[in-house]
């Protein structure tokens, strides 16, 4: 049974192991600010919790066989080395609110990581786009050759988009960076304990306030995360899917270097695109580790239940796919070729009749009689004059459009996103330091 009620628990608690240590020492600065540990208590808990931190990172400090989860890890590691200080670590909290705030400072580190990494894509397809500002190729709707669009205008928008879910994290971080620890087992425990102490101390911005309110939110809090994840995966799966169907050799708007392609096992001509066939693969793995997360809480009644255990495979899993997809395009996106040859040749008749349907609006014709008297010349064949490039760009001088991408715009939106990122940052990463203490051999 002990195997069935463990399961993979071990595996994803690796993840969260030095998380446990740093929860620990925001506790400890808790109960001592709440006077139930003495100074020298105190004092020899810290020194224990920094050795462990330092024994997690020497590979010294696992999770076994013997442990059910990081926390009886470290209780035990503790315990066994510094005696009656390890017994007295559990003093005013449950393994529920502990390992909610593990959750919750892995998800501080992860997230800030996925929004430099997002920023740092953005920027690249930014700078793709004011690379290819005036290549011009198709657009299309429903698969099909539509009107004139840019390689510009195709990167930009991915920018931009990608911008829309970056510019949504405060708020999401706003319900990460508020801190469980005192909920216990979701009903507070019969003592007085200073929470705000402990959020301060673990750079929290504020204290999950109703104390059941922290069960009520496992699985929410997850599912919210993964949604937000999933947004940058559409993007990802979009962008990846555009790129494989626009280098192929049918339309060969775009190339692939040897470095962004593998090979065949029977055919030496393939340059298959698998990295991006991967990543449109992985953002919807990202789907459905939201899914999990959503149902495994759903229709739970209130109070703290064994099912969410199983919170953490999806969330960790999916957290770690959407940071690598992110690392991977930030490597290919620069690397993509453009043939602006192909491009050119792409933007023929068909594609250039609302330029036609327009020209004729702007001479006087009523718009719907020009949409007709275009639409039935093309059947019998005729062959407008085609406009040059510059005069299809000047012709699209509106805010957004091919001949005004508004690249400093989203470069302004990149930079306020990045000032927000270095401040939570630096609040949270002081904490971290605080805790730890400094390096072994320097005094403080």
């Amino acid at each position: 049974m002990l195997t069935y009620t463990i399961g993979e628990d071990r595996g994803w608690d690796l993840r969260l192991l030095a998380w446990d240590v740093y929860g620990s020492l925001g506790h400890v600065e808790g109960l001592r600010a709440s006077r139930l540990l003495s100074a020298r208590a105190h004092l020899r808990l810290r020194a224990a919790l920094r050795s462990a931190l330092r024994a997690i990172e020497d590979g010294k400090l696992t999770i076994d066989l013997v442990h059910e989860d990081a926390h009886t890890a470290v209780e035990d590691w503790l315990t066994r080395r510094h005696g009656v200080s390890g017994e007295q670590l559990h003093t005013g909290r449950s393994r529920n609110d502990q390992v909610a705030v593990d959750v919750r400072l892995f998800l501080k580190e992860m997230l800030l990581e996925l929004h430099a990494l997002g920023t740092d894509l953005a920027a690249a397809l930014a700078g793709f786009a004011a690379q290819h500002a005036t290549v011009l190729w198709p657009g299309y709707t429903h698969t099909r050759r539509a009107m004139p669009s840019s390689v510009g205008l195709w990167a930009a928008a991915y920018g931009e988009s990608l911008m829309d879910t970056l510019e949504s994290l405060p708020a999401l971080w706003a319900r990460v960076d508020r801190c469980p620890l005192g909920s216990a087992a979701g009903y507070g425990v019969p003592l007085a304990l200073n929470r705000e102490a402990t959020a301060r101390a673990l750079g929290f911005g504020a204290v999950e306030h109703n104390v059941a309110a922290v069960q009520l939110g496992r699985g929410k809090l997850e599912a919210a995360v993964l949604a937000w994840c999933g947004e940058l995966g559409q993007d990802l799966g979009r962008l990846s899917s555009d790129v494989i169907l626009f280098s192929a050799e049918e339309y060969g708007y775009l190339t692939l270097p040897v470095s962004l392609a593998t090979g065949s096992s029977i055919m030496p001509h393939k340059r298959n695109p698998d990295l991006f066939e991967l990543t449109r693969a992985r953002a919807a793995s990202v789907a459905g580790d939201h899914a999990a997360a959503l149902h495994l809480a759903r229709g739970l009644p209130g109070g703290y239940h064994r099912d969410f255990q199983l919170l953490k495979e999806p969330l960790i899993r999916g957290t770690t796919r959407t940071l690598e997809m992110l690392e991977m395009m930030i490597v290919a996106v620069p690397a993509i070729g453009v043939d602006r040859e192909r491009c050119a040749t792409a933007i023929h008749n068909g594609t250039l009749a609302t330029d036609e349907v327009m020209r004729r609006v702007e001479a006087g014709t009523p718009f719907r009689r020009a949409y007709r008297e275009v639409a039935d010349e093309l059947t019998r064949g005729a062959v407008f004059p085609a406009p040059s490039k510059r005069e299809i760009l000047a012709r699209r001088r509106s805010t957004g459009g091919l001949g005004n991408l508004g690249l400093a715009h989203l470069r302004a939106r990149l930079r306020a996103s990045r000032a927000w990122e270095t401040r939570e940052r630096r609040r949270f990463e002081s904490a971290l330091r605080r805790l730890a203490g400094p390096p072994p051999g320097r005094k403080p």
